[in-house]
């Protein structure tokens, strides 16, 4: 096999499929990168079995083939040699030659034979998105998905296609984040998944502009960008009913600037310490007071809010207030409640929710 390719498009494809790849493995060829030329076409593919990446890169293959090599070890290389054309060539011994100008190297790769199986792109049901759409829903959901081990289910974020819609949802037990958007797809495609976090944060650095793909397998989605391809398994667990946690109604409704409110938890936070993070809220006429106590010290600041109601104090995790804060991105947020013990809802100008338990404290 030989190729010759420009240095930063080969770096780009190297950077591409390095990520998932654990700096010590078990298994040795999980430390390789699938490298397969033939038509012009350069495919990278890595995997550490439950996720797999594959890009495409155009360039000139001179003799096609395939072998695999390790990945980071030659992403380090090709991102100090100059910005200048590269040559690689591999022997029957899947040993691969690498010149730039005056830089020679060589590196030991093993044979494809033993390369896991790379899942296709295919499947009975897919569904059309945009990537910018489906980056911004993981985007403003993720973060509130559990990192607890032991709740399997809720270590990952859930994608729903049903009646029209494409819901994705996020929780850790003590919040959850709710987005929607319109989809197009049959009733008999309706379905719902559990992707791990691993998998949408691999997602969200791959994900651009333009069309994807997402087929539906067994156990499995394979999202197709295009000249990129990832497949991961998904989780295995029943996800908890989220529409059960959502109020039905709440009484109050409090209008408040988020870049305020943002910027205001944000300094109180200072006060902050590992133990102590929680902030008091506390909706009075026209105004909020967010506030913190600790053995640190005390910060307080009062806000101008739209509001006409009772007066409320309830209690929160600062930094699960701030969370939803920082990832949307209109002007207002409004908070819909009922009193300082029940659950507050997060709301924005689309269709986004998030629900946050209040800290109950003696």
């Amino acid at each position: 096999m030989k190729f010759t390719i420009i240095r930063s498009k080969l770096l780009d494809g190297l950077q591409t499929v390095q990520n998932i790849v654990a700096g010590r493995s078990t298994m040795q060829i999980l430390s390789n990168a699938l490298i397969k030329g033939e038509d012009g076409k350069l495919w990278l593919t890595s995997t550490d079995l439950d996720l797999t990446v594959k890009c495409c890169i155009e360039c000139e293959i001179t003799v096609p083939g395939s072998t695999t090599l390790p990945v980071r070890r030659l992403a380090s290389i090709v991102k100090e040699l100059p910005d200048d054309r590269v040559t690689v060539e591999i022997d029957d011994d899947d040993v691969a030659t690498v010149q730039c100008g005056s830089a020679f190297f060589k590196i030991n790769g093993l044979s494809m034979r033993d390369f896991p199986p790379v899942p296709v792109a295919d499947g009975e049901y897919s569904y059309r998105m945009d990537q910018a759409v489906l980056r911004d829903m993981l985007r403003k959901t993720s973060y509130a998905a559990s990192l607890d081990q032991t709740r399997k289910a809720l270590n990952g974020v859930m994608m729903v296609f049903k009646e029209g819609k494409v819901t994705v949802i996020a929780t850790d037990g003590r919040r959850l984040a709710l987005i929607e958007n319109e989809g197009e797809f049959s009733t008999d495609a309706e379905t719902e998944m559990i992707l791990p976090l691993k998998t949408v944060t691999e997602l969200m650095h791959l994900l651009g502009q333009g069309d994807l793909k997402i087929f539906a397998q067994k156990n499995q989605a394979v999202f197709d960008l295009g000249n990129r391809t990832l497949s991961s398994k998904l989780v295995d667990g029943v996800y908890p009913n989220y529409r059960q946690v959502i109020p039905a109604s709440c009484n109050e409704r409090v209008v408040v600037e988020r870049e305020l409110l943002m910027t205001a938890m944000r300094r109180i936070s200072l006060i902050a310490t590992e133990k102590a993070n929680t902030s008091q809220l506390t909706f009075n006429d026209n105004h909020l007071t967010v506030s913190i106590n600790t053995d640190v010290g005390e910060a307080r600041e009062t806000l101008p809010i739209k509001y006409a109601g009772n007066q409320i104090s309830v209690i929160f995790n600062a930094e699960y207030v701030i969370d939803p804060l920082k990832n949307l991105d209109s002007d207002e947020v409004y908070l819909e409640m009922n009193d300082g013990r029940s659950p507050v809802v997060f709301k924005s100008n689309i269709p986004f929710l998030y629900v946050l338990m209040p800290l109950l404290i003696k």
